[in-house]
């Protein structure tokens, strides 16, 4: 029995030597150098940040459907994009003498929680409207930025601020502000014109007008295009704070054109002009950033027109040349400032 004893002891010793032996073979066979380690740990690492990459590009492609699903039922609920187009539109007829768009040709390019409104406006010189600047108004959701503009005029609009913008900008002044050129100048200007030419011209009166008074200064071979308006501000050209005014006014005649606001179909050209400036009250953010000028103070102005009635200070008229040069005989002109000109087309 003792025998049997050992007999099994030996046996188990045995069995763990072979284990002992089966394991360092195990660990020798299978032993990885340092460089074999580090191979496989890259592997790892670049599996992982694919992995990563790869997670990521799925969340974004499945983001971004949802994210400009968004941004379309932001701009298209309650009419939110249709509305700060006819802001844009608006705020160029009454601060842009001699502007028109055309609504059919008006874009809107809706991105990621942005808005682009993309159009052509044109000015009316002699009997065809030209193209006058490309507009690009871009909106992050509904705050605007500095449109950008590509002229397409002879004469270039002036940029920046300041009593310089002032003075090449304002081309129509009320009778009590300093006219800042000579008169003989500008009607030098048409004089050297050649006859076969129709021209544009800013008209300041000695006095303000009634609308219709006005009809009765020019012949008819003269077209009234727009009316700039007194406000109570354009004796001094600047806001309380110093800052240059925009004028603002409105088309002089019928724009037969169905999206026009001032088609004539319910409402005279200064009712329309008035339901402008209500309009551009509520958005002068929107308004101040598309116009020219970087203060309108439409409420002061409404009120003035308000209590004072709509009277005018100045107007854009066109024409044949030989036919501007007779307005230096009219005693209510006290200056004129000769703008775009092209060659006859007068019908």
């Amino acid at each position: 029995m003792t025998d049997n004893k050992n007999d099994k002891g030996k046996d188990e010793e045995l069995y763990k030597a072979y284990l002992m032996n089966s394991k360092q073979d195990f660990k020798e066979s299978h032993a990885l150098s340092e460089e074999e380690q580090r191979k496989i740990i890259n592997v790892g690492r670049n599996t992982a940040r694919n992995t990563t990459i790869m997670v990521s590009l799925a969340i974004l492609l499945l983001i971004m459907p949802v994210m400009t699903l968004m941004t379309y039922m932001y701009y298209g609920f309650g009419g939110k994009a249709n509305k700060l187009i006819d802001v844009v539109g608006k705020t160029l007829y009454v601060t842009e003498p001699n502007i028109s768009l055309e609504e059919m040709e008006i874009e809107s390019d809706i991105g990621l929680f942005s808005m682009h409104i993309l159009f052509d406006t044109y000015k009316r010189i002699g009997q065809e409207d030209y193209k006058a600047e490309n507009v690009d108004v871009y909106f992050g959701l509904d705050t605007p930025s500095q449109p950008k503009r590509i002229s397409f005029l002879e004469k270039f609009p002036p940029k920046g601020y300041g009593d310089e913008f002032l003075k090449e900008s304002q081309k129509m002044f009320h009778p009590e502000a300093e006219v800042p050129y000579h008169m003989n100048d500008e009607w030098s200007i048409l004089q050297q014109l050649p006859d076969g030419t129709v021209a544009e011209a800013y008209i300041s009166l000695s006095e303000l007008m009634k609308s219709d008074d006005l009809n009765n200064l020019f012949p008819k071979e003269i077209e009234i295009r727009w009316l700039a308006v007194d406000t109570g501000l354009e004796a001094k050209q600047v806001d309380g704070e110093g800052v240059p005014i925009t004028p603002i006014g409105y088309p002089a005649q019928i724009d037969t054109t169905t999206w026009s606001p001032f088609n004539g179909r319910d409402q005279t050209n200064e009712e329309v002009f008035m339901d402008i400036l209500s309009l551009l009250e509520k958005n002068e953010q929107t308004a101040e950033m598309v116009s020219t000028a970087k203060s309108l103070e439409i409420k002061e102005r409404r009120n003035y027109l308000k209590d004072n009635g709509i009277n005018i200070y100045g107007a854009v008229i066109t024409g044949p040349t030989p036919e501007l040069r007779k307005l230096e005989q009219v005693k209510e002109i006290r200056a004129l400032k000769v703008g775009e000109v092209k060659l006859w087309n007068w019908k």
